[in-house]
């Protein structure tokens, strides 16, 4: 389930980023109106305008900071690569436990 709703953000914020650079709205003076299809992409529109991602050049006219948003690109890079890190870590440690001959404590207890 977490999956399919991370898979759905991601494809959100996809949609929204097209929009903006399909239409080359990547300045103040190419600014567009922006109407989102879904309330997933309203979501993340709003949440890419909160971080700076995307500017409002006049009521209503928006455009893409291709800066900010190369930033932000990193920055979500980054925590991937951290957390892909941290996940084979753990499972190296895991691995090499029987190996070390370092068990899991059992209370000898058998079947209860």
């Amino acid at each position: 389930m977490a999956t399919g709703a991370a898979a759905a953000i991601a494809r959100a914020r996809r949609d929204v980023q097209h929009q903006f650079f399909s239409q080359d709205a990547v300045r103040p003076d190419r600014a567009i109106a922006f109407e989102p299809s879904r309330l997933i992409e309203q979501r993340q529109f709003e949440r890419m305008l909160d971080r700076g991602i995307i500017r409002e050049a006049a009521p209503g006219r928006y455009w893409l900071d291709v800066v900010a948003y190369d930033v932000d690109l990193t920055q979500r890079h980054q925590r991937v690569k951290i957390a892909l890190l941290a996940i084979i870590v753990i499972l190296l440690i895991v691995l090499l436990l029987p190996l070390l001959g370092i068990g899991v404590a059992t209370n000898g207890i058998a079947g209860h």
